[in-house]
């Protein structure tokens, strides 16, 4: 799959939604410093869907909280929608998050809250939105990752997959513009797992937004336009076959 660069209202090419010029990064401090991340240069453009492989402790997980403006950029450049997240304030890192969608392998749902709630949550944070139209949209989504009729039941009462869809469910009902997924169909069967991932596609295309999966799934490789691999820190692109024999030796 190719994708056309998306083109904005007077027909020039759109800048890149997401930008990272030569970032390094490292853990710890003095002695016990350690470079994680070497030197990484990406973009992904407005309705494109990429998928980051690589065996675990490569970097993968540390370059998509970067990316999510969930840790410090300390060395190059990372934009997002243009603005540059190198020595952004907080405050500005906290009102970039707003445009992103999270998936994480932990599906972090609040126990006290029912599906409908936990994705209603998302919604909150849109004072524009009407309760009820907060509360129909949380159940449309619900209903667009099978859930439908699990909507007033506590994760508590739901399997893991289900669990995982939820967390789905409540990162794509605000249409972010950057989606971040960090293994999202780990908990879920062949059938579900392509669901949601076809979901993250759609919502990729029709609101120009971009999407970077991390996976090991080799059965959703098609699903992206581009894949690119990460090992010892180093980033770099693949075609689509090696990526398939990759993810079949670590996953």
């Amino acid at each position: 799959m190719q994708t056309t660069r998306a083109l904005d209202p007077i027909g020039l090419a759109a800048e890149p939604i997401i930008a990272i010029d030569h970032v390094n990064h490292y853990f710890g401090s003095g002695r016990l410093r350690k470079q994680v991340l070497f030197d990484i240069t990406a973009r992904i453009e407005p309705g494109e869907v990429v998928i980051l492989m690589g065996p675990s402790g490569s970097g993968k997980t540390t370059l998509l909280t970067l990316i999510g403006a969930l840790r410090s950029t300390q060395e190059g450049s990372l934009k997002l929608f243009q603005e540059e997240l190198y020595k952004a304030n907080n405050g500005r890192l906290v009102n970039l998050r707003r445009s992103i969608g999270y998936i994480f392998q932990a599906h972090n749902l609040l126990n006290a809250l029912t599906s409908q709630q936990n994705v209603q949550m998302t919604l909150d944070l849109q004072p524009q939105l009407g309760s009820r139209e907060k509360k129909l949209r949380a159940l449309d989504m619900l209903d667009a990752v099978g859930l439908k009729d699990w909507a007033n039941y506590y994760p508590s009462q739901l399997s893991g997959g289900q669990k995982q869809r939820v967390a789905i469910a409540r990162a794509l009902v605000g249409q972010p513009k950057i989606v971040l997924a960090d293994e999202p169909t780990a908990a879920l069967d062949k059938k579900s797992g392509r669901e949601v991932v076809e979901i993250m596609r759609q919502l990729a295309q029709q609101q120009g937004s971009a999407v970077l999966l991390v996976t090991h799934d080799n059965r959703i490789l098609d699903v992206a336009d581009r894949i690119l691999y990460m090992e010892d820190g180093y980033l770099k692109e693949m075609d689509r076959d090696r990526g398939s024999d990759m993810a079949g030796a670590f996953g």
